[in-house]
């Protein structure tokens, strides 16, 4: 829920941090998500800046895996008729014409560009990948979102959507918020049970991804799968 500040003038936001400029600058992918999302909303509500509306926003969103619902959106303070309809449109257009269908995956790191806006969250976010015969993305959805350096997974999660998308194969994937890639003992655990349940269901894992910043360890890469 968003608590409101006291209302007064909002603190300026110095000129290079303004998320319209930097992309008019440096090019959309240099954003973070809630960067982007600034951009699109445009500007905040007294005592709630346009950033701290778009933290709000996000987290709605990666609640229902970015299938946005304008009544759910409505519900935010700061969110009228006329935000919630410019960013649902947004994201239904890229839906439509970015999705990452017919992306084929040839090496481990093919994967990453899907990935890598993920890499700056506080907070592990597991991602699933789903894969046609021809190991080509059907889908990316964000499965669990756990505390800092613990996300807790279940076969039945990784692999419901799975099952639903007709998958041959899986790659899974989550971001380190403590910038280590090296893989926990509670990841090796993980991958293992999610191999196991694979194969039971014919649908293969094909790899793990730990990623944090540019840098990421992949199972199969490491001889681990």
């Amino acid at each position: 829920m968003l608590v409101r500040e006291k209302s007064g003038p909002l603190p300026a936001i110095d000129e290079e941090q303004r998320p319209r400029e930097r992309l008019l600058h440096s090019g959309a992918d240099t954003l973070s998500d809630r960067d982007l999302l600034a951009v699109l909303l445009g500007s905040g509500i007294p005592g709630c800046n346009v950033f701290k509306l778009a933290d709000v926003v996000l987290t709605s969103l990666e609640e229902t895996r970015f299938q946005s619902d304008p009544r759910r959106l409505l519900l935010i303070p700061g969110m009228g008729p006329a935000k919630v309809s410019q960013l649902t449109a947004a994201l239904e257009l890229a839906r439509r014409v970015l999705a990452p269908r017919n992306y084929r995956v040839r090496h481990p790191s093919d994967v990453l560009p899907l990935l890598q806006h993920y890499a700056d969250r506080p907070q592990e976010h597991f991602i699933v990948i789903t894969l046609n015969g021809a190991h080509e993305v059907i889908t990316v959805r964000v499965v669990s979102i756990g505390l800092v350096n613990r996300t807790l997974v279940h076969p039945r999660e990784i692999f419901a959507d799975a099952i639903k998308d007709r998958a041959v194969a899986v790659i899974c994937a989550h971001n380190h918020p403590s910038g280590k890639t090296h893989p926990s003992n509670e990841d090796h655990a993980v991958t293992r049970s999610l191999q196991e349940a694979g194969d039971i269901l014919g649908i293969r894992l094909l790899d793990h991804i730990v990623f944090a910043g540019a840098e990421h360890y992949s199972f199969l890469e490491n001889d681990e799968l």
